[in-house]
Order: structure tokens, then C-alpha cells, then sequence
């Protein structure tokens, strides 16, 4: 395990670090989130979590697992605000990060370099199984990647893709049961005609 705190030139500095939470819907993702910021809560370290402006599927504010557990959250409308409101931050959460622009990456590797600890979650994979927005590149940038797994609703088995079961070709629909089902690669393969 790593000390969390460096000593330079006699003076104590924090050193930064990057995590993703990453998976299919329905594993995991957020509440493990969650876990980890009120964790950090606790050791009464200075906390923010961030969420995109236009997820307010569960809460406007508050971050949400489909299970209901709940965290007080900042929504913001593009990546480069969270530099500006988590100046003071010693552990910044950032949830749904695939629906961030590319500049997520760039704001994680300044906060990182400034000492704070960056917990990101999100979807890895959109429901046609192609790498989501910025995740590919959170995932290769990170000190830690968590790959958490929902279980296959169809064989029980580990589920691969958040499948989509209305008919719309949108690549960004915010849903939840009743829109998307976890699936493992066959039966995902054969709900698709996949290959």
C-alpha cells in the first residue's frame, strides 16, 4: 500500500491519484462510488462529487444508484467547471463520466497533479458494446481501474454490455430497467444477431 502523503524539501504533500469505477449498467459503478467518497468522509477529508448536468434521472442534485442510496452532488455542464469548484477538494468523485467531454481527461490529470484524489465511475461501453466517450482514455490514465460486473439477466453468467431494449439509435439515452438489461457476450450475441 502507498503513503498517501509525500514529504519534500521538509513539507508534507499529498500525492494525487486517479481510480475508475468502471462497467455495464447495473454493476455496481456508482455505489461503489458512493462507498468510497463517504469513506473519505469519514476520515474527515474535504470531499466534492460531480455529476453531469443532464443526468437527473433519479435527483437534479444528488448522485442516485438504482438501488436509491444517495449522495449530495454538484451537476455541472462541462468537465472544466469541476477544476473551478473543486479548487479546495482533497478527494473529488466524478459519476457518469462517459457523458463528459474529452476534457474530463485533461481536468483528472491536473487534479491528480495537484495532490487530490480522483474517483471517477462510468459506463465503459455504450449498449451497441463501442468504448464510451472519454472512459477509454480515464481507464489507460488511471492509478486504478475497478471493472465491476452486473449479472446477465438472461443465463446468470457475468454480464459484458448494458443492452438496450427500446428501439432508438441514439447513443446517449438516460435510462433504467425499463431500458436497458445487463448481458453477458453470448447472450448479448444472440439477443443482437451479433457476431
Amino acid at each position: 500500500m502507498s503513503n498517501p502523503v509525500d514529504y519534500r524539501n521538509g513539507e508534507m504533500m499529498r500525492t494525487g491519484r486517479i481510480e475508475v469505477v468502471c462497467g455495464s449498467m447495473f454493476s455496481g459503478k456508482t455505489e461503489e462510488l458512493i462507498r468510497r467518497m463517504k469513506r473519505a468522509q469519514f476520515a474527515h477529508q474535504n470531499v466534492e462529487i460531480f455529476k453531469p448536468a443532464i443526468d437527473t434521472r433519479y435527483s437534479d442534485a444528488d448522485v442516485v444508484t438504482h438501488e436509491g442510496v444517495s449522495i449530495n452532488s454538484t451537476p455541472v455542464d462541462n468537465s472544466s467547471s469541476i477544476l473551478l469548484l473543486g479548487s479546495d477538494c482533497d478527494v473529488i468523485g466524478i459519476d457518469e463520466a462517459q457523458f463528459f467531454d474529452e476534457g474530463i481527461v485533461d481536468v483528472c490529470n491536473q487534479l491528480a497533479r495537484r495532490g487530490v484524489r480522483v474517483i471517477v465511475a462510468g459506463l465503459d461501453m455504450d449498449f451497441r458494446g463501442i468504448p464510451f466517450g472519454p472512459m477509454p482514455a480515464l481507464c489507460a490514465i488511471a492509478d486504478d481501474v475497478t471493472k465491476v460486473h452486473a449479472i446477465c439477466v438472461k443465463c446468470g453468467a457475468l454480464a459484458y454490455v448494458s443492452h438496450r431494449k427500446v428501439t432508438d439509435e441514439r447513443r446517449v439515452l438516460l435510462g433504467e430497467v425499463n431500458e436497458y438489461e445487463p448481458l453477458c457476450r453470448y447472450c448479448y450475441q444472440e439477443v443482437t444477431g451479433e457476431n
